[in-house]
């Protein structure tokens, strides 16, 4: 099975943790993305923060994507920023880069559904 990190911020990730599934309570912005990169998770996990000016809630999945990392968000309608417990258990998926819709996530869906189809299963 893959490892999976809940944490409420994405900071709290670390090198250990490269290839887990990460669902974090940060927003999917830049500086978010670049804690990500540092660890190399399989898939981060953001809240969009309701995208923001220029998408910038969501700048993050498309850094992450040049650098072959899936990434997506679940909306902030769906689940409470800075809280990882409620990203799972109550995320709906809004955006996904390449990367993440190529491991079969999709948006418009519960994301402890599709976590437990995709990533808990034994291998």
């Amino acid at each position: 099975m893959t490892p999976i990190r809940v944490v409420d911020s994405i900071t709290e990730l670390q090198p250990a943790d490269a290839g887990c599934i990460a669902l974090s309570g940060s927003h999917g912005g830049l500086s978010s993305a670049r804690y990500a990169l540092a660890a190399r998770p399989l898939l981060a996990v953001f809240n969009d923060a309701g995208v923001g000016k220029d998408g910038a809630g969501i700048a993050g999945l498309a850094l992450l994507q040049t650098h072959g990392i899936a990434a997506c968000t679940v909306s902030h309608t769906s689940a409470r920023i800075g809280q990882a417990a409620s990203t799972l258990a109550d995320g709906v998926l809004s955006h996904a880069n390449a990367a993440a819709l190529a491991l079969g996530l999709r948006t418009g869906q519960a994301l402890a559904s599709q976590i437990e189809r995709l990533f808990r299963r034994p291998a």
